[in-house]
């Protein structure tokens, strides 16, 4: 997975838009649900085809966004996108079809395959997750099993016969540790802007802003401040951090904002457009949009205000 995202040839932006994936040309939307249509009959299921969910005889229902977003962002193009269909297509049957994991499982086994995974609220449920810990306004932090094929988003019954909540947690975050980084990057600016990406295929890798402290050690062989670091997690495959030392914060903090929202769009596994500052565990958020929908802004309070007038040298940023 690229740090940035190439074009792939595809219809130009003044071709009609689809309604519902304005990505999508309109003729690119026919031919996504087309070919989920025929991936689904090739299954031996017939399904009704929607704007954006397809359902079955038996009133099954399978969203089309994720995959939609999955298909715009691959390198490849139109091309790759049949083979792309067929496989996600086979994945989710295959999922449905076979024996619930929490009940064919040891609770040892489940126990050693649980993750801490941060999500966005859109289509967050929080009376089905009233266990998650909100790390942030508009961030949701809830355990999930990962299996072989999916990952598996346990709700609060799921979680209820397996052990203590706060013990579960732990062990999700100890086996978070354990992944290999698939990825890292340095993005650097003439200005002396610079700050870390990890990134890869995981669907742990934003989540792992809950055990910063150990990607900070193993990606750049530093320690954390006490002042702590910015982060940004625009989707469930990146992650970007900038230790605050000095003055640099000021440039990273411009360039992670742009990041951060210009990653959040139209991507599979969207968590969050904004950047937070790191601190001790606790997030809060320093970029918004500005009130008319359009361009981005930061939004300090009064510590981060000290920080940088402290790190600035008593200058005002």
């Amino acid at each position: 997975m690229g740090l940035f995202r190439r074009g792939p040839k595809r219809d130009g932006q003044d071709a009609p838009r689809d309604s519902e994936f304005p990505y999508f040309s309109a003729d690119e939307g026919a031919r996504f649900r087309s070919l989920v249509r025929e991936a689904f009959a090739e299954q031996g299921l017939e399904v009704s085809v929607y704007a954006d969910v397809v359902s079955d005889s038996s009133g099954r229902q399978f969203g089309l966004a994720n995959l939609a977003a999955v298909l715009h962002n691959d390198d490849r193009g139109p091309r790759a996108w049949p083979d792309q269909v067929r496989r996600h297509v086979g994945m989710v049957l295959r999922t449905m079809d076979a024996p619930s994991a929490l009940d064919t499982l040891s609770t040892e086994q489940i126990r050693s395959q649980l993750y801490p995974r941060v999500l966005g609220s859109e289509g967050f449920d929080p009376e089905s997750f009233a266990y998650a810990r909100t790390p942030a306004p508009g961030l949701h932090e809830i355990i999930a099993l990962d299996l072989p094929e999916s990952v598996m988003m346990l709700t609060d019954d799921a979680l209820a016969p397996l052990g203590d909540l706060p013990y579960l947690r732990e062990q999700a975050l100890y086996n978070l540790r354990g992944l290999p980084i698939e990825g890292h990057e340095t993005v650097k600016g003439d200005d002396g802007m610079r700050f870390e990406v990890i990134l890869g295929d995981s669907f742990y890798t934003a989540s792992r802003v809950l055990t910063l402290e150990s990607v900070v050690r193993e990606t750049t062989g530093e320690q954390l401040t006490e002042d702590g670091a910015l982060v940004a997690l625009p989707f469930r495959h990146q992650l970007a951090f900038h230790v605050i030392r000095d003055a640099g914060i000021v440039p990273a903090l411009n360039a992670m904002a742009s990041f951060a929202a210009s990653g959040y769009v139209d991507t599979p596994g969207a968590i969050s457009p904004y950047v937070y500052w790191w601190r001790e565990g606790r997030l809060t958020q320093l970029s918004d949009r500005e009130e008319d929908g359009d361009g981005l802004r930061i939004v300090i309070g009064e510590e981060f205000q000290e920080l940088l007038e402290r790190l600035l040298g008593g200058e005002r940023g």
